[in-house]
């Protein structure tokens, strides 16, 4: 619920901010141009932290060669349910998910995937997380281990 009051203060922010119009006075003309202000994209303020394992099941997960059919079993599953807060990119809701593993540790990633909710609460980087995008919290989608393992794998190929 929090969520979507949240989405839609955002859009009507965005609609109130229209762009404004040149008006013209007695004899001149006064044109306003709207100033493109350039700003660097902020990184995220959560230290790297490659030895934290997170909370949850996962521990210790080394990643091989990459398997393409979980590769595209993850894809699918990201597109249905991660695409709404997470673009690879870009930061919305959530962090943007590419270089995810120059970051935070797989099983960290794949915990955070299984079991958000826990992780919030006891994770002090889920915590750092969760503050750095204004207490957004990530839902627990209930997945089994095999789609976590798959959304880990297409995580990859960011």
């Amino acid at each position: 619920m929090k969520k979507v009051v949240a989405i839609l203060a955002l859009a009507a922010l965005v609609v109130s901010c229209g762009e404004k119009k040149e008006e013209k006075k007695e004899g001149f003309a006064i044109k306003k141009a709207k100033k493109e202000v350039k700003k660097e994209v902020a990184s995220e303020g959560v230290p790297v932290d490659m030895a934290n394992q997170g909370v949850g099941p996962f521990k210790e997960v080394t990643f091989g060669d990459i398997d393409q059919a979980l590769v595209d079993a993850g894809k699918a599953k990201y597109s249905t349910i991660c695409t709404a807060c997470h673009l690879p990119d870009k930061r919305m809701i959530g962090p943007a998910l590419k270089g995810v593993y120059e970051r935070r540790s797989p099983a960290w990633v794949m915990n955070m995937i299984k079991n958000p909710d826990v992780m919030i609460k006891e994770d002090p980087i889920a915590k750092a997380l969760l503050k750095e995008y204004n207490n957004a919290v990530m839902l627990n989608q209930n997945l089994s281990d095999d789609d976590v393992r798959a959304i880990a794998e297409y995580l990859r190929t960011f």
